[in-house]
């Protein structure tokens, strides 16, 4: 996920507050406009003249990069091609592209599957700026999603579930990945749905049991208990299609559960799974094409949107090892 600034050379100060209303991380500006524009946002704010630029137009000029960037922030000119970046994220952790279009940003973002270290925007690519920030810096890559088959749906008593409000409005079809093992989740839909006696609640995923792991950023998981106001969130679209988002609030409280259990055909035989949710009309799964499903009229033979993985984590990271959670 790259860090985002945007150049503003020429100086505007529209352009500057468009900026910072789209989330960049900094801004890079005549040194005569650092004072005034650090007082506009908390984020970085850097005098044009401190930040070097690089033209790769030989081979030498990687070598011109490498040692300029070990000094401070330095740039690539636009105009880069990819193989040179790759050899310079070969030998740098700090390899910062100016970009002067979505495209480009996009491109400069999926280099050596990690992408560059930071993306620099140029005026030419304001009125896509929100674009780049929402798909450079939110998205992710995107979950395999396959369809399971509710085999049992039982009442268990009462228990801990956690209620993630976050600071995001989500539509309909998007929720958090949930379950008993961190190798078979469901996709556990947002409370975008109202009825007549429930309003909608489109920035809250009651998510499960305390217990139970979610699928965090960057292929990491955690406990639903871990949670926190602060703590970033990964979202997932029915599509598979994922974005960042923050907790705002946690709510744990003692609700009657039920134990949701499914299966998956794979080409290894059947993998099964189960989640543990609050037995309420609200709480939803999801059914292939994003349709939410309510938890209360789950039935046996109902297919829902599921992610399945190889078993094996530790503080939350992938490790290999033989674990068998049930």
């Amino acid at each position: 996920m790259p860090a985002i600034y945007f150049k503003a050379s020429p100086f505007s100060k529209e352009e500057v507050t468009l900026a910072l209303e789209s989330g960049v991380d900094g801004l890079l500006v005549p040194a005569d406009k650092v004072e005034l524009v650090a007082g506009l946002a908390r984020c970085t704010v850097l005098a044009l003249e401190d930040v070097p630029c690089v033209a790769l137009q030989a081979k030498e000029d990687e070598a011109v990069y490498l040692e300029k960037s070990r000094q401070g922030l330095c740039t690539l000119a636009r105009g880069w091609e990819i193989i040179p970046i790759e050899n310079l994220l070969a030998q740098s952790d700090a390899v910062y592209t100016e970009v002067g279009s979505l495209e480009e940003a996009v491109l400069a973002s999926g280099i050596l599957e990690r992408g560059v270290t930071g993306l620099v925007v140029l005026p030419e690519a304001i009125t896509e700026l929100k674009t780049i920030v929402s798909q450079c810096k939110l998205s992710l890559a995107s979950e395999h999603l396959v369809e399971g088959v509710v085999t049992s749906v039982t009442q268990v008593g009462l228990g801990h579930r956690v209620c993630c409000d976050t600071i995001s409005m989500l539509h309909r079809g998007q929720g958090m990945l949930v379950g008993n093992s961190s190798d078979f989740t469901f996709l556990v839909h947002a409370e975008t749905e109202q009825n007549e006696y429930v309003a909608a609640r489109p920035f809250r995923i009651n998510a499960g049991a305390v217990h139970a792991y979610t699928r965090l950023p960057h292929d990491r998981t955690c406990y639903l208990e871990e949670l926190r106001a602060g703590s970033e969130v990964q979202i997932v679209e029915s599509t598979g299609k994922t974005l960042i988002t923050t907790v705002g609030r946690v709510k744990i409280e003692v609700r009657p559960m039920l134990l949701v259990k499914a299966s998956v055909q794979t080409e290894d035989g059947e993998k099964q799974g189960a989640v543990f949710l609050q037995n309420a009309e609200t709480i939803r799964l999801t059914a292939p094409g994003g349709i939410p499903i309510s938890v209360v009229n789950l039935k046996p033979g109902d297919k829902v949107l599921c992610r399945i993985d190889e078993a094996g984590r530790h503080f939350g990271m992938r490790i290999k090892e033989e674990i068998a959670e049930v």
